[in-house]
């Protein structure tokens, strides 16, 4: 019995040490990961007509507390802030998605601040871009951007849910419903995505708006900022997972409108 001890007690150890190591290398890996832009599908596919899952919020979660995107036959604009996943559908109602709702495209991040600067002065949306684009250290690389406060004014718009044979973004969004309002508390999240990524997602920025009642959102039109907090995450990875389903397989990628996406 005795030298069962004395033979089991260094394999004991061992095995305590490579679960250390094991923990170690699960903890570090985790800590990188969060420093990636994750997206499902691309702009190209959303521009004509590909609005079948490509994930779900369960996977989302797992890349990302932080991001936007839309939902299964382009039903409402997602905003993914601190974790949560809110749906803004079109007739203006918010609300929280489960883990098993689906999306046709979505980019997501694990939000961590490299930079933060007070906005304490009234700006509209471009001059809010405008002073944002003098922050950022290089052009070259995605940024997640955060924008709390107050707001004079927001404009916001959603699209409806669409019907199969599904049409292009650019039809589709002649339905959308456009919503606005005054003096509210909320947060602007998006990404700011540089001009070589064409294609894959729009170009510049890409903004959603929710309100901090959780009660208004959308895709951010217009906007007045009274005063606020802007945060910055730069990002240098990105990565996408295209969508595995008929429909996107027999799509034609081989050409994106640049212009009819900045539209």
């Amino acid at each position: 019995m005795r030298n069962f001890r004395k033979t089991t007690q260094p394999i004991f150890v061992l095995f305590l040490i490579l679960v250390l190591i094991s923990i170690f290398l699960w903890q570090l890996s985790r800590e990188n990961n969060r420093d990636i832009l994750y997206q499902v599908s691309m702009i190209g596919a959303l521009m004509k007509g590909g609005y079948d899952t490509a994930a779900d919020i369960k996977t989302l979660k797992s890349h990302g507390d932080f991001g936007i995107g839309t939902f299964d036959a382009l039903d409402g604009e997602m905003v993914a802030l601190a974790g949560n996943f809110y749906q803004v559908r079109s007739d203006g109602s918010v609300h929280v998605v489960l883990d098993a709702a689906k999306t046709p495209f979505a980019l997501v991040t694990f939000f961590d601040v490299d930079r933060k600067t007070v906005l304490d002065k009234p700006l509209d949306l471009e001059n809010m871009k405008k002073f944002i684009d003098g922050l950022l250290p290089t052009k070259n690389i995605p940024y997640a951007i955060k924008i709390e406060g107050r707001f004079d004014h927001v404009k916001t718009r959603s699209v409806p849910r669409q019907e199969k044979p599904y049409r292009g973004l650019n039809e589709a969004v002649n339905e959308q419903s456009v919503f606005e309002l005054s003096n509210v508390e909320g947060v602007v999240v998006g990404f700011i995505i540089p001009g070589y990524m064409q294609g894959l997602h729009p170009c510049g920025y890409h903004l959603h708006f929710l309100s901090a009642d959780r009660r208004f959102g959308g895709h951010l039109l217009e906007a007045k900022l009274a005063r606020g907090v802007v945060s910055i995450d730069d990002t240098y990875q990105y990565h996408v997972t295209l969508p595995k389903n008929n429909q996107f397989s027999q799509l034609d990628l081989s050409v994106t409108d640049a212009a009819a996406v900045e539209k």
